[in-house]
């Protein structure tokens, strides 16, 4: 038995869950696990998230506490051992809405209706005090990883990002740099749940919060409706756009500025940390989303408030290719210190 599942089973145990059958949950892109845990009471998911790979699960529990005294619908925390990095928390259910829609296409659009509600509900409320509060520049950095990561590996080489990361922080100031509000950051439709059983915006369950942040109020939108997994319908798309400028007041013409450079900046960073995900942790499964990811900055890009983008990620960044894609994958885990 490995330490971590000694600990675990030891958590498990405190928490009243000791005879509960376990079996394991689908991961993510992180360094957490998930097992779902059936017992007579019923069933809990337990989140193992290891405070040496940098999850802290106090973040978790606190951000989760504020989305439910607001109203929303995290799971709630059953039990809680931060100093290992244990969480015993309410299973949800298996209502993920890219389950959901791919069994019912026609679930898409009043899905998605009830996540950008949630969004407009969040963002009325007042964010939790200590959030991290990026500046546009740091933003820009940030998108940087296309540089370091993703044109390092497709071409061996990674450009100076100076130049990028000015052209980047200037457009973001521009459009994309106002007020802030509390920001999910993985807002998408492997992390929402559909709960018809509850009422209004606590009808959709929320999961991966933990990175929550203050930021501007398209990129959680940004986030849902460009999604780096599934396609989204253009029709939904334009609707839910419309949706949250009529709910929170934005002026249509500014806000598709601001989406669209919160797009850029949100599909380079997304282009770079696949590429990461292969060279640096041996996981090579997130490439075949690199077209989807290439595509929605393309579209993104087309605005004319991006031109200066446009033109410097056309000449720094090659497009992802089947050949592209290969090379990288030839390179999977061979850079685990880089």
């Amino acid at each position: 038995m490995t330490d971590r599942r000694a600990l675990s089973t030891d958590f498990v145990a405190r928490a009243g869950w000791g005879a509960a059958a376990r079996r394991p949950l689908a991961g993510d892109a992180s360094d957490r696990s998930y097992d779902r845990l059936f017992a007579a009471q019923g069933t809990a998911v337990l989140m193992d998230a290891p405070p040496d790979r940098g999850d802290d699960t106090a973040t978790f529990a606190a951000i989760a506490r504020h989305l439910a005294a607001i109203g929303l619908s995290p799971p709630a925390l059953l039990a809680e051992d931060h100093t290992h990095g244990f969480l015993l928390i309410e299973d949800l259910g298996d209502g993920l809405f890219a389950r959901l829609i791919a069994g019912d296409p026609a679930l898409e659009m009043p899905l998605y209706a009830a996540a950008t509600d949630v969004l407009v509900h969040l963002h009325r409320h007042p964010a939790p005090p200590g959030l991290p509060d990026l500046s546009a520049r740091d933003w820009a950095v940030a998108a940087a990883f296309a540089l370091d990561w993703y044109a390092f590996a497709a071409t061996g080489q990674a450009p100076d990002d100076a130049a990028f990361v000015d052209v980047l922080s200037a457009l973001l100031s521009r459009h994309a740099d106002g007020p802030r509000v509390m920001i999910l950051r993985d807002y998408h439709a492997e992390n929402l749940l559909w709960l018809p059983e509850r009422a209004g915006v606590a009808q959709v369950g929320l999961l991966d919060f933990q990175l929550a942040q203050m930021g501007q109020p398209g990129y959680d939108l940004v986030s849902l409706l460009q999604d780096a997994r599934r396609d989204v319908d253009p029709t939904t798309e334009a609707a839910m756009i419309a949706r949250f400028c009529k709910a929170t007041g934005a002026a249509a013409d500014a806000f598709a500025a601001a989406y669209a450079a919160l797009g850029a900046q949100r599909a380079l960073r997304i282009l770079g940390v696949f590429a990461r995900l292969c060279l640096k942790a041996g996981k090579p499964g997130y490439l075949a989303l690199l077209p989807r990811v290439w595509g929605q900055l393309q579209r993104n890009l087309c605005h004319p408030a991006l031109a200066p983008l446009a033109a410097i990620c056309h000449d720094l960044l090659p497009e992802p290719t089947a050949d592209t894609i290969e090379r990288i994958r030839a390179q999977c885990g061979l850079y685990p210190h880089r």
